[in-house]
């Protein structure tokens, strides 16, 4: 396995593939996160599909912390809360691979691991999201975004889980399609040509905050690891 550049030397766990050899590897282990590899702030939140509810984020870099080898984005009871945009590995096609876990969340908190266009245009508006909470705090859904409007615009899949504990959340991307992955497990697939996102994508790491008008409690996410294969 050939590893184009690493942050750190150390890894901890282990791909789901050792087959693919490793693009990029971001271990996380007690040091600042380099601002010259990933943004702070994703923005304001990435546009919904045309069913889903704008989440009503406020981003500061000030909620993320790295500590003991795990990389924290708290979100706070007003909603604000973080997300980062990797500016490594911009590409078409590949594996995408994170080690991930949440505190017992507020379900207005959903952590969400992303896939966006590069450049953040997309013609048929291409968005994977290939681990995403929701109010059901026992469920991480997927889902494929591919087009920008109408009844048929996404493929989906969920999974009941416990978030609390340390999962490997993967997702691979050929001319071939698109398959998700849980602790190495398949639990998504498409492989309709039209539903391939067209440009390449890049890896994002958020907690959103959707209010429903009730009090919200802190929430957090972790992240041990991400990984991105060739």
């Amino acid at each position: 396995m050939t590893l184009a550049r690493a942050h750190v030397e150390v890894t901890v766990g282990h791909p789901v593939d050792d087959v693919l050899p490793v693009l990029e590897r971001d271990d996380v282990v007690g040091v600042a996160v380099p601002p010259v590899q990933r943004d702070g702030d994703v923005g304001q939140g990435e546009a919904p599909g045309p069913t889903e509810q704008h989440d009503v984020v406020d981003r500061s870099p000030q909620a993320w912390s790295v500590a003991n080898g795990v990389a924290t984005v708290s979100g706070d009871s007003a909603g604000t809360t973080g997300g980062m945009s990797a500016k490594f590995a911009q590409q078409k096609y590949g594996k995408w691979e994170t080690r991930m876990r949440t505190n017992a969340r507020d379900p207005e908190y959903h952590p969400v691991l992303i896939l966006w266009p590069n450049n953040n245009t997309s013609p048929n508006c291409a968005e994977i999201d290939y681990a995403e909470g929701s109010t059901n705090t026992a469920q991480i859904k997927f889902f494929l975004h591919y087009a920008c409007g109408g009844s048929n615009f996404q493929t989906t899949a969920a999974k009941t889980i416990d978030t609390t504990q340390w999962h490997n959340y993967a997702v691979e991307w050929t001319p071939a399609g698109i398959t998700g992955y849980i602790d190495g497990v398949k639990t998504f697939s498409d492989t309709n040509p039209a539903h391939l996102p067209s440009v390449g994508m890049h890896q994002t790491l958020q907690l959103d905050w959707f209010p429903d008008g009730s009090a919200t409690k802190p929430s957090q996410m972790q992240v041990d690891w991400v990984r991105v294969y060739k």
